[in-house]
C-alpha cells in the first residue's frame, strides 16, 4: 500500500480578501496558446481565435458558444477577444451580471467582473471589471460582518445606488479558498432560498 502523508494546513491568521458577491451567473474565459505546428482543433466549443490564441467561454458547468449561450456571454467573449487577449493563457473566472441577469443591479448593460482581485485590481482588459474589494487584511470574522453591514447600509460597491446587494465572499489567501455570506437567507442552501 502506498503511503499518503497528511497535507500541511495553512495558518488561519493570514491575509483575507473580502469582496462583494455579485448576483449574476458564473462565467469563465479560457485562453489556450496554439503551439507551433499544432493543427487548429475542430469540433470544439471554440468561440474566437486571435493570432495563436484560442478562446473558449464557459458557464459554471459547461462550455458555451454563441447560439447555445448563457445570457450572451459566449457572444461577448467572441466580440471582445482582441481585448481579452491581455488576460493571457489560462482560465479566468468571474461573474457575468447586469441587465436581465438575476438582480439586474439597475444596469442597462451586462458586465464581466473577474474574481482574482490580487491579479486584476490594477490593470485589466478595458472590457472587464473586477469584483470590488471591501476588506483586505488579517483573517477576521468581524471584518466579514462589518463588510456585510456596510453593504446593507450603503448598497452595492459594484453598482453604486443599488440598495439590494447579495453579500460577500471571504477569500483566505493562505488556504486558497473562499466562503460566501449573503445578506438574506444565508442559513439555508441556495436551492431552498429561492
Amino acid at each position: 500500500m502506498d503511503f499518503a502523508d497528511f497535507p500541511k494546513m495553512p495558518r488561519l491568521s493570514r491575509e483575507m480578501i473580502v469582496t462583494e458577491k455579485l448576483d449574476g451567473t458564473n462565467a469563465q474565459v479560457c485562453i489556450r496558446v496554439l503551439a507551433d505546428g499544432e493543427i487548429m482543433p475542430t469540433n470544439t466549443p471554440l468561440v474566437a481565435v486571435v493570432g495563436n490564441l484560442l478562446f473558449y467561454a464557459g458557464s459554471r458547468t459547461r462550455w458555451i458558444i454563441p447560439g447555445d449561450d448563457n445570457y450572451g456571454f459566449a457572444g461577448w467573449v467572441a466580440k471582445n477577444a482582441d481585448d481579452l487577449a491581455m488576460l493571457g493563457e489560462g482560465r479566468h473566472f468571474g461573474e457575468w451580471w447586469g441587465l436581465g441577469i438575476q438582480r439586474n443591479y439597475g444596469l442597462t448593460e451586462r458586465r464581466f467582473s473577474l474574481f482574482n482581485v490580487s491579479r486584476w485590481e490594477d490593470e485589466r482588459p478595458s472590457c472587464c471589471h473586477v469584483v470590488p474589494t471591501l476588506y483586505r487584511g488579517p483573517f477576521s470574522t468581524d471584518a466579514v460582518e462589518s463588510a456585510l453591514a456596510n453593504l446593507a447600509m450603503t448598497g452595492s460597491a459594484a453598482a453604486p445606488g443599488f440598495m439590494k446587494p447579495e453579500g460577500v465572499v471571504a477569500f483566505h489567501t493562505a488556504g486558497n479558498f473562499g466562503f460566501k455570506k449573503t445578506l438574506e437567507k444565508d442559513a439555508m442552501p441556495k436551492s431552498l432560498a429561492a
